[in-house]
């Protein structure tokens, strides 16, 4: 698909580190840019089948990654910072961004579609998701109340939702029960110490993501002290697959909000 501003509108051969800037970029219609992605892709499906898989998370192959003759390789966050300092000691141009919240996110995918002048389909998939946000909003309006929700993303040690998880839950209906963490950019500042203070906070539904492996429900339900937490005593522990969630562009503001909406509807409305 040629881009309406021109064929030879901004870079024309991208290795994509990170999943997001994948689906964005085919669902732009730019897919043909992308000459290598990252090994942990899963959307979209084809992706895995069209495109060759040049990179994990902290590392990548720099030797296959330069042989690509990339004019632009993206990455997502400061955890790939050394990958970036070897790809741009290797002489490839580099462009790692660091969203952390729903506006970022957004503006990330806009800077994206500027660079290969798909601006006006990136407004209209914006328009479009923000309307079907605004109606998931008014169903929550008619909720008796809204879910204090526990999203946890990793469980030793325990660490509670990113801001854009946490801004997801609250546009879901929900409530995060740890809204001061969510502002915290690193992980590390994420971490909750205390291994009762989810359950002090009396979460009605509970969510696990954990990155990189399965949720176990039955074994949060089983931690010492926690057997009163109302999410715990109704059976409202719940999985949302990481890269459904986890991933800061399209996936998590579609799949993702949604799931969480299901949960928080469910809950409030139960049979």
């Amino acid at each position: 698909m040629t881009s309406p501003t021109g064929p030879n509108t901004g870079p024309q051969r991208i290795v994509c580190l990170t999943e997001e800037t994948t689906e964005w970029l085919y669902l732009l219609g730019e897919e043909q840019r992308i000459v290598g992605i990252s090994g942990y892709t899963v959307r979209p499906r084809r992706a895995r089948d069209e495109k060759p898989r040049v990179s994990a998370f902290l590392d990548g192959k720099i030797d296959k990654i330069v042989a690509l003759e990339p004019d632009l390789v993206i990455g997502f966050s400061d955890m790939q910072a050394a990958l970036a300092d070897k790809l741009i000691r290797a002489g490839l141009n580099v462009f790692i961004t660091n969203q952390r919240s729903v506006a970022e996110i957004l503006g990330t995918m806009r800077l994206v579609a500027g660079l290969v002048g798909a601006h006006a389909r990136a407004e209209a998939w914006i328009a479009d998701w923000q309307q079907r946000t605004d109606a998931l909003a008014a169903v929550a309006q008619g909720w008796p109340r809204r879910p204090r929700v526990y999203f946890e993303e990793w469980d030793e040690p325990k660490i509670s939702a990113i801001q854009w998880v946490s801004e997801l839950i609250g546009l879901a209906g929900g409530d995060d029960v740890f809204p001061e963490l969510a502002r915290q950019r690193m992980g590390r500042d994420r971490v909750i110490a205390d291994a009762l203070e989810p359950a002090r906070r009396a979460p009605d539904v509970i969510v696990g993501s954990w990155c990189g492996k399965k949720f176990r429900p039955e074994q949060v339900a089983q931690r010492e002290g926690w057997q009163d937490v109302p999410a715990v005593r109704d059976g409202r522990l719940h999985e949302i697959k990481s890269c459904d969630i986890l991933q800061p562009g399209p996936a998590a503001l579609t799949d993702g909000l949604q799931q969480l909406h299901r949960l928080f509807a469910a809950w409030a409305s139960p049979a």
